[in-house]
């Protein structure tokens, strides 16, 4: 079964379904025991149903019948976090290079991912409108492989203090006149905007943006915990990249990361490379939080091997899947989404099911949409787990 071993030419589109299918012996996050899928002509999922409840072959003369054996079937990844691919910087978006987002869309098919949010970093308001106008007009057409759910502002509201790899001369004061400015007349595509909730004594500009539909999301914020649980109540929902860029837990100040672990309403993204937060703190991070989803903040390098690579004015090196600013400052990864659940797995973090769906049910639910349920498309990926060998592999089931 396929992992991450693609290179730029090895683009598959996805494949219609011409014809019914009936997938058996299947298993199905929050399904117990073996689950038939049902598939019409449309790729459309019809029904879920137990095994149990008999199987009868007779229907249409051109059913098709895939026997999965037991396997996990999903539907395919959504990254709510992901900066760029094959060499493409979001937020350097420009007419002369729109025609990589079809590609990066193809790519991002092939490793497994449905949907996903072009995240736009950091960077000059000119930068973030030019990027934005892109992104609305390819969204406006139908195009094949990944599909862009909106756009993720990460940034430019952030604690000048946590930062990052964000460049400190773009950073914008959090007021609603400024967010204006910023979303200019394209907030009808941005989806997810990450800000530090403590830029905004007057608490006016989370309301301000959940009006819009805009999910709020807390991040690169020194936010106490008492002032994250007030951005929670003014309609955050979510947090950036946990552990990262923020205060980490203090037994007598909790902060932003403890007061959103605690709160059942807030789904918590974080990043499962091993470099960004131990593999022991992933333990404790999904033994103790009710709501997470993973995500994969990959750079332009995605798709591309090692090296050193532009990085808005600066560079960055790629080694291992890891990107890292010349002072060490950690920016990111190259590493698509799927390999985080199977690193979740591997490394005995978590069972099959439950890295599944974080990858897949878990970040749809975080931007409102719906999981494995009749009705959604039949893009599916089939998961099987070697327990002699301790690995986890995937495919895609139609292609």
């Amino acid at each position: 079964m396929s992992n991450y071993k693609l290179t730029i030419t090895d683009y598959q589109l996805p494949t219609t379904i011409h014809k019914p299918t009936n997938i058996i012996n299947a298993r199905v996050p929050g399904y117990q025991d073996l689950q038939m899928l049902v598939v019409n002509q449309a790729g459309i999922i019809e029904q879920i149903l137990p095994m149990r409840a008999g199987f009868n072959r007779v229907g249409s003369p051109d059913l098709q019948i895939i026997d999965v054996a037991g396997d996990w079937i999903t539907l395919g990844g959504v990254d709510l976090q992901i900066n760029g691919a094959l060499g493409l910087a979001f937020p350097d978006l420009a007419a002369e290079n729109a025609y990589l987002l079809e590609k990066i869309c193809q790519f991002l098919w092939n490793v497994g991912v449905d949907g996903f949010l072009p995240t736009l970093v950091t960077t000059s308001v000119e930068n973030i409108q030019r990027s934005l106008a892109v992104i609305a007009d390819f969204i406006s057409t139908t195009q094949p492989g990944s599909q862009i759910l909106g756009v993720h502002l990460e940034g430019p509201f952030l604690n000048y203090q946590k930062r990052g790899a964000h460049p400190a001369e773009y950073l914008l004061p959090l007021t609603i006149e400024e967010v204006q400015r910023v979303l200019g007349d394209y907030a009808h595509i941005v989806k997810v905007i990450t800000l530090a909730p403590e830029l905004d004594p007057t608490g006016e500009v989370i309301p301000y943006l959940r009006s819009l539909g805009i999910t709020v999301s807390l991040g690169h914020s020194q936010a106490t915990a008492n002032q994250a649980q007030n951005a929670f109540a003014l309609g955050a929902t979510m947090v950036t990249h946990a552990f990262n860029a923020m205060p980490p837990l203090h037994h007598r100040e909790p902060g932003l990361l403890g007061a959103a672990m605690t709160n059942p309403h807030v789904m918590c993204g974080f990043i499962a490379d091993g470099q960004h937060v131990s593999p022991i703190i992933l333990q404790i991070l999904l033994r103790t939080t009710p709501g997470l989803f993973l995500v994969s903040d990959a750079l332009a390098p995605l798709g591309l091997p090692d090296g050193v690579y532009p990085w808005d004015s600066r560079q960055i090196e790629v080694q291992g899947g890891t990107a890292r600013l010349p002072d060490g400052t950690l920016s990111g990864t190259t590493l698509p989404l799927l390999v985080g659940v199977e690193n979740l797995v591997n490394w005995e973090i978590c069972d099959v099911e439950t890295a599944l769906v974080l990858a897949t049910d878990a970040p749809r639910k975080a931007i409102g949409l719906s999981g494995m349920i009749p009705g959604q498309p039949g893009n599916l990926l089939r998961w099987h787990w070697d327990s002699h060998g301790k690995k986890l592999t995937w495919q895609r089931l139609f292609s």
